[in-house]
């Protein structure tokens, strides 16, 4: 196993464990407006997270450019076929071929987000209506919805392949593999698409 592969792998496990954190966070918005209120203060005033965010930063960009050097190489080395499911398996099908324009989809989607929310922060005790008061807007309420579902298809399919790519992937461990990858993604990207439709509400 290459050193590339080892952190591309590495470096998904970090994002897929701050997009789980993340939506605990966010799932107390439409469940417990109060405790989010909470949350959002005693995290934005934390004095570690400006570094936080600096690392979470370098190990996405890091995650993106080994994904699209490991494409660009496939094409070099002539794998430029159409892709197709050997388990007849349309929606992995599709989860594989969307790997790059999801990857624009949820790059668009950071620099809105953080121009929103994060750049210009809303002062304690308003996070919510900031939330809300963005959300309301459709277009950003379709972008959000079409960044969660680039995630969700994101891990369906990354969640296999970072398996297979680590060598773990085999026909006795398969299917539980697969399963718990759509299970995962389901959960993280379908909880996302809900948080966002339930802010949104008036």
């Amino acid at each position: 196993m290459g050193v590339r592969t080892a952190w591309a792998a590495a470096s998904g496990l970090v994002l897929v464990l701050f997009l789980i954190v993340h939506l605990g966070g966010v799932a107390l918005a439409p469940l417990d407006p109060a405790a989010f209120e909470t949350y959002a203060a005693a995290l934005h005033g934390a004095a570690w997270l400006p570094v936080a965010e600096l690392g979470l930063l370098a190990v996405a960009l890091s995650h993106a450019g080994l994904s699209l050097a490991k494409a660009i190489a496939n094409r070099r080395a002539g794998n430029g076929a159409a892709l197709v499911s050997r388990r007849a398996d349309a929606l992995g099908a599709l989860a594989a071929r969307s790997q790059a324009m999801g990857g624009v989809t949820l790059l668009a989607f950071l620099v809105v987000h953080l121009l929103q929310l994060r750049w210009s922060r809303p002062a304690a005790g308003e996070e919510l209506a900031a939330l809300h008061s963005v959300l309301a807007q459709p277009a950003s309420l379709l972008l959000y919805l079409a960044a969660a579902t680039a995630v969700a298809l994101h891990l369906f399919h990354g969640s296999e392949a970072a398996h297979r790519s680590l060598g773990l992937l085999d026909p006795a461990n398969g299917s539980r593999i697969r399963a718990a990858g759509r299970a995962l993604a389901l959960l993280v990207g379908g909880g996302f698409a809900a948080v966002a439709v339930l802010v949104a509400l008036p």
